[in-house]
């Protein structure tokens, strides 16, 4: 039987645009006469979806909208979304920093928060005192913070500044020291958001790893907000996907993370740069016939035709590279490693893979213009493609794994 320590139900959050409150006076008191006789807040009606890319009508809008879900002991929930999705406002919900216009939370334990790391750290205090200092701010006890002081230096692995005062730090070493703080806290419910995107390589695999002990090791439940996918799929059992404050996927990983760069990425197939004076204007999928194409069948001819602006008319060459939903490189065609370069002006540049070798899934393609050896444009997350599944070897047949490369090749007796 589960155990759940977490139970979101029903939960709205409204804002008003523009001004802090409801703006007057008036407004404040119907609210408070409506609550008096128990009745509905009037201006829940006029609420419009959280939609930032779009001019609306009114001046309430929903950053949330009946977003219901439950979290079990132990089990570390990811949150994706866009920016403005709504998905700090629900953690910040969630940690009690504000409250929801409807709706209740119901949770079992102490719950802690890393919103914001570093938040509290007094640049004119040293290392270790902002250690207790920050500390008794997350709610740990003197004691508590002692016992755990050498293991949190050793895990931020700034020991030899750790008197120095933290306004001589780098940025990334006052992350660190605030995350090594903030990681060793005991609580029930460890609400993080968006905090492993920040110092290097090495750190943030040891922050993805203390989280795990601190979820599988301690039995410990966390909810992870991140825009990296890598980290949610190494970190994360299930994962909830909020469009416009609504919750639109809640299941496994990796196909909530389908789901996610999807809806993201429809309709950017294509790359066009109207403003290039140099490098690639134009990248279009095509046909054999020259019709564009937004989706890629495994065992197709695909051609990508890439137009190009060469100003000084030195010779160019081009690469295109693929990855996967975690941004895993898969492969990439260069011109110049099989003799192909470019001099025109402006030119167009037809790249043929006779047979497309990636399983059904999302891609995303990086596209670079390299000269003399020197890369003079990159730009990366430029498309994203779709691949279904399609007949590569002319059998009907495939191997049945999900993430397979095909190769042309064959059997003889």
């Amino acid at each position: 039987m589960s155990d759940i320590i977490l139970k979101a139900e029903q939960i709205h959050k409204q804002y008003r645009l523009g001004v802090i409150g409801t703006g007057t006076l008036g407004n404040d008191l119907k609210r408070w006469w409506s609550r008096i006789r128990g009745k509905e807040d009037p201006f829940l009606k006029i609420g419009e979806t959280n939609d930032r890319s779009t001019k609306g009508t009114s001046n309430y809008v929903w950053a949330l909208h009946d977003i219901n879900f439950e979290v079990n002991r132990g089990e570390v929930l990811g949150i994706i979304g866009k920016n403005g999705a709504g998905k700090s406002t629900l953690l910040k919900i969630l940690s009690r920093v504000t409250t929801p216009t409807k709706g209740v939370i119901k949770t079992k334990g102490r719950i802690a928060s890393l919103l914001e790391v570093g938040t509290g750290f007094h640049p004119e205090m040293t290392g270790r005192e902002n250690i207790y200092l920050n500390g008794a701010i997350l709610g740990m006890t003197k004691a508590e913070i002692r016992q755990k002081e050498t293991e949190i230096i050793d895990f931020s692995g700034c020991e030899r500044y750790i008197d120095t005062p933290v306004k001589r730090y780098s940025s990334g070493m006052r992350v660190r020291l605030a995350f090594a703080v903030a990681a060793h806290l005991e609580p029930d419910i460890l609400v993080i958001d968006e905090v492993l995107a920040v110092g290097d390589s090495e750190f943030q695999k040891k922050a993805i790893g203390k989280m795990q002990d601190i979820s599988k090791g301690e039995g410990r439940t966390v909810l992870f907000v991140s825009h990296d996918m890598a980290a949610i799929q190494n970190l994360c059992q299930r994962l909830l996907v909020l469009v416009n404050g609504k919750i639109e996927y809640d299941g496994e990983v990796a196909k909530g993370i389908e789901f996610y760069l999807s809806d993201s990425s429809q309709g950017k197939a294509h790359y066009k740069n109207v403003n290039c004076v140099f490098g690639v204007n134009e990248v279009l999928f095509i046909d054999n016939k020259g019709k564009t194409k937004d989706v890629i069948r495994i065992g197709d001819e695909v051609r990508i035709k890439v137009n190009y602006v060469n100003s000084d008319k030195k010779a160019i060459s081009m690469s295109i590279g693929f990855f996967d939903l975690f941004g895993n490189f898969k492969f990439s065609c260069r011109s110049d490693v099989v003799d192909t370069k470019f001099t025109k002006q402006k030119g167009e540049a037809i790249l043929t893979i006779k047979k497309w070798p990636l399983s059904a899934g999302i891609y995303s393609y990086n596209i670079a213009v390299h000269q003399s050896n020197t890369t003079i444009e990159s730009v990366k997350n430029a498309g994203v493609i779709n691949v279904e599944k399609g007949d590569y070897y002319g059998t009907g047949k495939l191997p049945g794994h999900s993430k397979a490369f095909y190769v042309d090749y064959k059997w003889e007796d």
